[in-house]
Parts: C-alpha cells; sequence; structure tokens
C-alpha cells in the first residue's frame, strides 16, 4: 500500500505501482491526509449516501443496492460536470445488468461542489493520467449496498468482472454493522491475484481496468436487528477518443 501523503509524491507512487501490478492501493488515513484542507468537510459528504435512490434495474430482483450518479469531462486535469445522463455498460461487462440505458438520481450538486470530491477527482486525474495528455469520460457513482436478517447485500451481484473503462477508483465510505464484504482481484483469465477488505472511511483502490477484475463479496449484518450497509464511492475514467 502507498504511504506516502503528499500529493504529488503519492500520486506518482500510486501511478507506478498501478502501472506495474495493475492496482494500487491507499489506506483511509492517507486518502484523508490527502484531501488537501477538505478533510473537515468528509462528514457532510459521507451524510449525502443518507439520501441516496434505489436501483430499479437490478435483475436479480433484489432491492438491497441505492446509488447516485454523475457523469463529466476531464481535460488538463479540469472537471466540467455534462448534463444528466444514463449509466450504459454492455453485456460483455456486465452480464447481469447491461445493455440496458440505467437512469439513477443524480449525485447531488452540494455532493459535487464539497471539497472532499473535487479533491479525490483531482488525486484521480494524476494518478491515472499524469502527463495530462487525454480527455476524459469520467463517472462517479455513489453505492449503498443493504443487508437485512436473512438477507445478503450484494456489492457486485455481476461477479468478478470489469467496469469495461480504462480505470477505476474505488473508495470505501462506510461500513455500518456489516461482516465480510472482502474485495477480490483477479487476471481477465480468471487467475486470482489476491483479496483484501475496504474496512476504514477511506480505504481506497486504483485499478487498471483492461488488467484487472474485481468484485466483492456479499455483506451479512452482525446484529441482525440493526440496519447494516457498505457505502462505496467508485469513479471510472474513459479516454473520449
Amino acid at each position: 500500500m502507498v504511504q506516502d501523503t503528499r500529493p504529488s509524491s503519492a500520486a506518482e507512487a500510486l501511478h507506478h505501482a498501478m502501472m506495474d501490478r495493475g492496482f494500487a492501493r491507499l489506506p483511509g488515513a492517507n486518502t484523508l491526509m490527502l484531501l488537501e484542507g477538505a478533510a473537515s468537510q468528509w462528514a457532510d459528504f459521507a451524510q449525502s449516501w443518507d439520501r441516496l435512490g434505489p436501483d430499479l434495474y437490478m435483475a436479480d430482483g433484489g432491492r438491497y443496492r441505492r446509488r447516485r450518479h454523475a457523469a463529466f469531462t476531464c481535460e488538463q486535469g479540469r472537471f466540467i460536470r455534462k448534463p444528466h445522463q444514463p449509466h450504459y455498460q454492455s453485456r460483455d461487462y456486465n452480464p447481469l445488468n447491461g445493455d440496458v440505458q440505467r437512469w439513477f438520481d443524480p449525485v447531488e450538486q452540494s455532493t459535487v461542489e464539497n471539497g472532499v470530491m473535487p479533491a479525490l477527482m483531482k488525486l484521480c486525474a494524476r494518478v491515472f493520467d499524469p502527463d495530462r495528455s487525454s480527455r476524459w469520460h469520467v463517472e462517479a457513482h455513489q453505492f449503498r449496498i443493504e443487508a437485512q436478517a436473512g438477507a445478503a447485500g450484494r456489492p457486485t451481484p455481476e461477479g468478478m468482472h470489469r467496469d469495461g473503462v480504462d480505470h477505476v477508483f474505488v473508495m470505501l465510505v462506510e461500513r455500518r454493522n456489516v461482516r465480510e464484504g472482502v474485495t477480490r482481484i483477479g487476471a481477465p483469465d480468471g487467475a486470482p491475484m489476491g483479496e483484501f477488505t475496504l474496512t476504514q472511511p477511506g480505504d481506497a483502490m486504483f485499478i487498471d481496468d483492461h488488467r484487472i477484475m474485481h468484485g466483492v463479496t456479499e455483506i451479512h449484518p452482525i446484529d441482525q436487528a440493526r440496519p447494516a450497509w457498505r457505502d462505496a464511492l467508485v469513479i471510472t475514467f474513459a479516454a473520449e477518443r
């Protein structure tokens, strides 16, 4: 895991780790230290996950996932929000919910403008495109996966997968009263490459989507009488050609 907390050197180390292994991990404490003064806004940022709408497109019939979605253009490290649009993946990458234009509630503008979001997106741009040579289509996804007594939550119901983009950033926002939820990574041919659990707010990973498949195991409530969920932020970068 990358431990450096200086923005430029940390981004460089993360970029090289991702280029070397296909992925890089960043501990939550270090992520918060890289927010460039926005760490004080984390509580408001995380609280926005309490306002996600239901995902009504689950082909497995599940109602355990809530989400919001937003799209941006990134050029020269600058982000401009695009008009709200559907999220689309082909069945080649998402055999469960692919080949459907999925309209989710938009990420609230207050969340986009919270200092945490631009700091994270800027960090992603530094890691994924250090020389600022490309124009990117960027999508941000807020996920809440809920678990109940006798009903597991499935963070990645499509199983081990690629997202069909160039790069993926995954960050844990909160785990509340849940066990399991293990992140697994593998090669495109299915060969396992390791597993670990994102446990602390800000625990994150950067992925080369061409080289790495990823997935997360089911979550279950620890105390079945209390609400249980796993909140995560996913940011994807796809080069605009």
